[in-house]
């Protein structure tokens, strides 16, 4: 795990993300403070600007501060219900599922769906973790939108460095169906059984933190697809949690409260949220656990007991979440990564559509964009089949498997970005040879996707003998890793790992 600490950070990225968001959380509670707010609501107010920092995850600067501007619309509202129902549990428990499981359908609407739905269901969350009651409403509307007015200045003028940036290419579209057949139709479902299981679970733990449990089950459901993802998501969470109540032990509690201590602890922690995020779900959340705890202590409530009771409640959460995936609308790991991999390949069919047009001279052919998306889906591609290739997993066969087909996607990843490179230069490498080259490679991805009694014959490794030309070899290269790939995505001896 520490080797994430060190893994690749193009850019910068993922550092200045971590900067600015320590700096943005550290303005909105000194500005708090400066306005004469009381330390819980510095905390709500910091809370606030985190999620909007975290989860505005738009392509443009422009969308962005859209959704950031749209987050009060979609969280006052529910922040309102939840200190209005404070002392009626019944109503309190139904309006928290159906916020749970409405937060998850708006994914639907992609990233700013996605960031509102967030920032709704922790509103909610927020009223429960600071058992907040009517009378303290105004103020904790006053904490959160002074919180994101300062985070918004200063990721939107202070240090808004994805001006310089290019715009990044769009993640690929989620996977098609309709009704419950749809992600995020039957995610909403899951989430809400799964959210009621660990409802009653974790008030059986505790009656005044409870909803632990729920939070638990609502943040495993994010970026997940199928049941293999979410089950080693719920482990990643239990790992970091476990993790992050015995570093509490050693660091939160020792602290006293003490502010000074407290404030740098807490700017570490936002930080390494920011920074581990996108490489390792458990690293967040142990930075995540170790962050309230210090929390808990700045407001004078932390202790072992309570640190034990985060552990329990978030392992509550991971079963609901596990038993919700297994029995309430289950998608096997197998199904969604064949269709991953089915787009991947036909992506590549694309590329070498566009790079033979691109050879053959026609103006309008670009393989670049479609390389561009190959990268995506690949990206899809590795986190889909994780939970075959995770250490844990006790499933050698198929392991090893997954791990050829990987690699033979990345060698076909590789080979196109060399075709594309080359045909870039149409008029110095084309030739009826380069063109053929094509073809075949087409034939060979529409054999590979083809379906029941369509599909072709098994694919051989192509048997022409290497050329000299960089986009010959670059197109022999793509047959053969099509061609290997038959074996691992149709194996008869035992199951596939694509669905047949």
């Amino acid at each position: 795990m520490i080797r994430k600490f060190v893994a690749p950070d193009p850019g910068l990225a993922r550092l200045r993300s971590a900067a600015r968001a320590v700096l943005g959380i550290g303005l909105a509670a000194t500005v708090s403070g400066t306005a004469g707010q009381s330390l819980t609501m510095a905390v709500a107010g910091g809370l606030a600007a985190l999620l909007a920092l975290f989860t505005v995850t738009d392509a443009t600067v422009r969308g962005q501060a859209l959704t950031t501007t749209l987050l009060p619309a979609a969280g006052f509202p529910v922040l309102a219900l939840a200190v209005l129902l404070h002392d009626r549990p019944l109503p309190r428990d139904l309006a928290f599922l159906a916020v749970a499981g409405l937060g998850v359908y708006a994914r639907r609407w992609g990233p700013r769906g996605n960031a509102l739905g967030i920032f709704a269901f922790m509103s909610f969350f927020l009223a429960q973790f600071l058992h907040a009651v009517p009378a303290q409403l105004p103020q904790l509307g006053a904490a959160v939108v002074l919180a994101l007015l300062t985070s918004s200045a200063v990721r939107f003028g202070l240090w808004c460095y994805e001006r310089r940036l290019p715009v990044p290419r769009p993640a690929p579209a989620p996977l098609g169906g309709r009704g419950l057949a749809r992600p995020t139709t039957r995610q909403a479902v899951q989430a809400t059984a799964a959210s009621a299981i660990a409802l009653g679970a974790g008030q059986a733990l505790s009656d005044e933190r409870w909803y632990w449990a729920v939070g638990t089950v609502w943040w495993i459901f994010v970026n997940t697809a199928s049941r293999g993802e979410t089950l080693v998501r719920g482990f990643r969470r239990v790992l970091g949690t476990a993790a992050g109540v015995v570093a509490g032990l050693g660091v939160a509690i020792p602290l006293h409260g003490d502010p000074v201590a407290a404030a740098v602890l807490v700017a570490l922690c936002v930080g390494g949220i920011f920074y581990v995020a996108a490489v390792s779900y458990s690293w967040m959340i142990f930075f995540v656990t170790v962050l309230v705890g210090v929390l808990y202590g700045m407001l004078g409530t932390v202790d072992p007991g309570l640190l034990a009771l985060r552990l329990a409640e978030t392992l509550a959460g991971a079963v609901g979440a596990a038993l919700a995936v297994l029995l309430v609308l289950p998608v096997t790991t197998h199904a969604t990564t064949d269709a991953w991999v089915r787009r991947a390949l036909r992506c590549v069919h694309l590329c070498a559509v566009e790079a033979a047009g691109r050879l053959a001279g026609s103006p309008g052919a670009d393989p670049a964009p479609r390389v561009a998306e190959l990268e995506a889906l690949l990206e899809r591609v590795r986190v889909s089949v994780a939970p075959l290739v995770h250490p844990l997993s006790p499933l050698g066969h198929r392991k090893a498997r997954a791990r050829r087909v990987l690699a033979l996607l990345d060698a076909c990843a590789h080979e196109v970005r060399g075709l594309a490179a080359v045909a870039a230069d149409p008029e110095g490498s084309r030739t009826d040879r380069l063109t053929v080259a094509c073809v075949r490679v087409e034939a060979a991805v529409q054999a590979l996707i083809a379906d029941g009694a369509t599909r072709a014959e098994p694919l051989r490794s192509p048997a022409h003998p290497l050329a000299d030309e960089p986009t010959l070899t670059h197109l022999h290269g793509l047959e053969r890793a099509l061609a290997e790939l038959a074996e691992p995505l149709r194996g008869t001896r035992r199951p596939a790992l694509a669905v047949r």
